[in-house]
């Protein structure tokens, strides 16, 4: 029996987008035939609202569009923006010791290159959202325009903060400013989230515990990046570090609660499948983490305290002490007593010396 094709490129990239791209090269009298040829697209498909297209062919066609129109914005605002132009936004966000400060600076920076819009980042609880306010309208070409500018520069800015951290920023939901087009139902697969439409301002909304995340990239990396930066705009992020920090920190606070897959999952609101194949993504297994989070109570306990080893098997979540003392020595190489031994005498010599 012969095996079904497999699956091609997901198309969620609305007509919209590539039409704008379109009009951007006629703002500057350009053809562009040969972009949209190298793509595979037809131009005769762009009049049709129901058209998808895949990330890789919108990737092909800004690409392309940036560097021969020399405007990394496209024609989206008053003035155009040079190649090389969000290579500097970068650059300025690369030394913030964390991922809130590094997106605070790359929004003010924005607002030099261009005063068209303003971008800002608002924290509210445990929720946070980049936001893109007009200062001047940027549809006047069109509402295709319009779309595909405040889009593109909030998925901009969400994929250089994915990539800033290392790690997928799973968005909550997106606000856009602007009536349900055509294509609308299409966006929940575009940004992963729900979307309401007509909100009083573009917004993308995610956890606001990712501002802690350190920057895990140097300048080699950016150096990487900004000779191909377009696929951050227009592929997600798979890594995801925030979910290993809180199994992570689950475990630490609660061992014997949360020692068990069903109960992490229920706590992080996932499946336990989904919670084993988003760690997976990040290359990390679940029991890997419950392990090493609970060798860092067991050291704190057997180090720092005098609770029986018996008291802190129970801490753990182990259902005996001998079983604790297996899963210690299978960790250390010594057994829970060893260990403690062994430190404190490490700390008599030390307060002898």
């Amino acid at each position: 029996m012969p095996l079904p094709p497999a699956p091609g490129p997901v198309r969620a990239t609305p007509a919209a987008f590539i039409r704008a791209i379109v009009q951007a090269h006629g703002r500057y009298g350009r053809d562009p035939a040969p972009l949209l040829a190298r793509a595979q697209i037809d131009p005769e498909a762009l009049g049709d609202d129901d058209t998808r297209f895949t990330a890789g062919q919108l990737e092909i066609v800004a690409g392309g569009a940036m560097r021969a129109l020399d405007d990394e914005a496209l024609g989206w605002f008053s003035r155009p923006l040079p190649w090389g132009s969000y290579g500097l936004l970068a650059r300025a966000s690369l030394s913030a010791p964390d991922l809130g400060i590094a997106m605070r600076r790359w929004f003010r920076h924005h607002f030099l290159l261009t005063d068209d819009i303003r971008l800002d980042l608002a924290v509210e609880g445990e929720g946070a959202e980049m936001r893109l306010s007009e200062c001047r309208p940027v549809g006047i070409h069109g509402p295709d325009m319009r779309e595909f500018c405040m889009v593109s520069v909030l998925r901009n800015a969400h994929g250089f903060a994915c990539w800033l951290a290392d790690s997928r920023i799973p968005l909550s939901r997106a606000g856009l400013p602007f009536p349900e087009p055509a294509h609308g139902a299409i966006y929940p697969l575009l940004l992963g989230c729900p979307v309401d439409f007509d909100a009083p301002v573009a917004g993308f909304a995610f956890d606001a515990r990712y501002l802690a995340l350190k920057i895990r990239r140097d300048e080699a990396d950016m150096q990487r990046m900004l000779a191909d930066a377009v696929p951050l705009i227009v592929h997600r992020y798979r890594h995801d570090r925030l979910l290993v920090q809180r199994v992570r920190g689950l475990v630490m606070a609660q061992p014997a609660a949360f020692g068990d897959a069903a109960a992490l999952a229920e706590a992080l609101g996932l499946s336990v499948r989904s919670l084993h194949r988003q760690l997976a993504r990040e290359g990390a297994s679940l029991q890997a983490l419950k392990d090493e989070a609970r060798l860092a109570v067991a050291l704190r306990l057997l180090e720092r305290s005098h609770r029986p080893v018996k008291q802190v098997a129970a801490v753990l979540g182990f259902s005996s002490e001998k079983s604790f003392a297996r899963a210690f020595r299978g960790w250390t190489g010594h057994t829970p007593a060893e260990h403690r031994r062994d430190s404190q005498g490490r700390g008599s010599s030390q307060g002898r010396g």
